[in-house]
């Protein structure tokens, strides 16, 4: 390595704290973009280049650079996503809070119909003084960062593209151009395509959202989405108040999406037939309910107790018996001995209140 090359090496070294802060700053500012927009991504990655592999870069192409201020990826984050457009909403609220160098940035997904590859976003930036500012360190904002955006998709994409250890279109030879071309175009296609799914089932949501509360129910089928939607309206709240101000009782919450096997295992398809349930059944859920706790010290009970007691009635009033309240039991709690002794003990109290 000759001394313009061994220069940079030391400047490299006597910095290298201040490479290490830029990078925390980085990153914590990338956790909080992706926070801000309410995203899940795959990876937020960050390193600081070591000194080996500076030293291999600057005996490669050591002449390019004048100085260490011009190699613009000592410090490089990249961030993983799920999805492609998230990519652009990072992107969007990246360039507001880092000083972006244009002419160096590139967007490596835009191709020419005859270039060949699947690339990412790359910048390069550097901090602002509103982000961070230090007057004993202002290299911190002075040091130019790269920063590269992807989907996951994209990440297969450059990783194989890495270990075939070609760099350019004219490199590659002829034989496996075109195969690597098809796979480029099969990424490309899955991201759209994970895309495209992934509007539908928020236009889904939002249609689900919109039918519960003109309480279509009926329009609605029966799934995890749909379900947690129907909860949050609190269907069941009314009942479950009502059984406990029998003795003054407290409710207190309670998971109540385990209800959807259960309510799969009846059968129900539909949040309608669920509506059905709760309309026909309440008043004996309640009767039921009010018979269990009367005269007995239970000041506590679940917010889930009116619920319960609607699948109860339902499979009473559907030819169940101790066998079938059991297999409730097993499936809203686990499999447990006593299960089938509180079907027992609920069948009798069925029958004192003639429900059965």
């Amino acid at each position: 390595m000759d001394l313009h090359c061994q220069m940079i090496i030391d400047e490299y070294l006597e910095n290298r704290e201040s490479f290490d802060k830029i990078k925390e700053i980085l990153v914590e500012e990338l956790n909080k973009i992706i926070k801000e927009l309410g995203l899940y991504v795959v990876a937020v990655e960050a390193r600081v280049k070591e000194e080996k592999s500076l030293s291999g870069k600057l005996e490669l192409k050591g002449y390019k650079y004048a100085s260490l201020a011009d190699i613009t990826d000592i410090v490089g984050a990249r961030v993983v996503t799920f999805y492609i457009d998230d990519v652009d909403r990072i992107s969007a609220l990246l360039e507001k809070r880092f000083i972006i160098d244009w002419e160096n940035s590139v967007d490596k997904r835009k191709l020419s119909n005859n270039e060949f590859g699947y690339m990412s976003l790359h910048y390069i930036c550097q901090i602002p003084e509103s982000l961070y500012y230090d007057p004993e360190h202002p290299e911190i904002n002075e040091t130019k960062i790269e920063v590269q955006l992807r989907t996951a998709l994209q990440h297969v994409w450059a990783t194989i593209n890495h270990d075939t250890g070609y760099k350019s279109d004219i490199e590659i030879p002829a034989k496996f151009k075109r195969g690597l071309n098809r796979l480029a175009g099969l990424l490309e296609i899955a991201d759209d395509e994970f895309k495209t799914i992934s509007d539908s089932i928020d236009m889904y949501r939002s249609e689900v959202a919109g039918l519960i509360k003109d309480s279509r129910f009926e329009d609605i089928e029966l799934n995890g989405d749909s379900f947690k939607d129907y909860i949050a309206i609190k269907p069941f709240e009314s009942l479950s108040k009502k059984i406990a101000d029998v003795n003054h009782a407290e409710l207190t919450e309670s998971n109540m999406q385990r209800f959807l096997n259960v309510l799969k295992w009846l059968e129900f398809e539909n949040l309608g037939q669920i509506e059905d349930m709760r309309k026909d059944y309440e008043e004996d859920a309640y009767r039921l309910g009010k018979h269990q706790i009367v005269g007995r010290d239970i000041d506590i009970l679940s917010e889930s107790i009116g619920l319960q007691n609607l699948c109860i009635i339902y499979i009473l009033k559907h030819e169940g018996r101790e066998q079938k309240l059991k297999q409730f039991f097993d499936k809203l709690n686990g499999e447990k001995p006593r299960n089938i002794k509180s079907a027992e003990r609920i069948i009798k109290e069925a029958k004192e209140i003639n429900i059965i």
